[in-house]
């Protein structure tokens, strides 16, 4: 049985997973950041995208289902605002939205899902259906993307902003908060897996569980690559470059 970290040797062990696992070591990410995908490659992305992002409320209601105090209740309650929003200011879904808008999708096609990657729909659910079936812990575990998260945003803004002359500030709002918020988040996740991963095999839950939430960020991004890139293999059924278009952006 493997021995027991001490708190410093399981973050840097967590830590480790993120600096080896991590989506921003992807090649359809270093394409999207250095500016080497087409306006067609990018709308993929942000459609693809999206489906995740508005599952993550779905997700976080199930974590919050699951928590016993009202203290751990409000502190996760706190991520689905930051997401759908609170009626008076935008959440990051509906910055997401925008964002699409933005590179010349049409609203309603983002919103209805249908041309997203079967991959992207089975990477998501299945992340939705880990945090509803495993343990407490490893559902908040799973959640430790965030510590790596600030790093490739700063990087995305400045790539794409350099890069992308349809790209402007205002397409990349989503990004402005995120920074502040996946930091709050991830410092309040960890203090948890710490505190709470009291035994060897649990502290391995852990460890396996942010393996599994790299693995669903990456597959995503395969799919991407592999349908939009190289060898541009598209699915029966997934969006087409030059569909779903908003109105005037044909022929751009």
């Amino acid at each position: 049985m493997k021995p027991l970290l001490n708190a410093h040797e399981f973050e840097a062990a967590l830590r480790q997973i993120g600096a080896e696992r991590y989506h921003n070591l992807h090649p359809f990410h270093r394409l999207l950041h250095t500016g080497k995908l087409s306006k067609s490659q990018v709308q993929a992305w942000a459609l693809n995208r999206y489906y995740y992002q508005s599952m993550i409320p779905v997700k976080d209601s199930i974590i919050l289902s699951r928590l016993t105090t009202p203290e751990l209740r409000r502190e996760w309650r706190r991520r689905i605002i930051d997401h759908d929003g609170d009626g008076s200011e935008p959440g990051g879904i509906e910055k997401w939205i925008a964002l699409g808008r933005g590179v010349g999708l049409d609203e309603a096609y983002v919103v209805a899902g249908k041309g997203i990657l079967p991959a992207t729909r089975f990477a998501v659910d299945a992340y939705v259906h880990f945090v509803r079936d495993r343990t407490l812990l490893e559902a908040v575990a799973s959640s430790l993307t965030e510590l790596f998260s600030p790093t490739v945003i700063s990087e995305r803004v400045r790539g794409m902003l350099e890069h992308y002359p349809f790209i402007t500030r205002d397409t990349l709002a989503y990004f402005d908060k995120r920074p502040v918020q996946a930091k709050q988040d991830s410092d309040f996740a960890l203090h948890y897996c710490i505190d709470n991963a009291r035994r060897p095999e649990e502290q391995e839950a852990v460890l396996n569980a942010l393996r599994f939430k790299c693995d669903v960020l990456w597959a995503q991004l395969d799919a991407l690559y592999f349908s939009y890139v190289e060898p541009g293999m598209v699915p029966p059924g997934a969006w087409q470059p030059g569909s779903g278009l908003a109105s005037g952006e044909a022929g751009r």
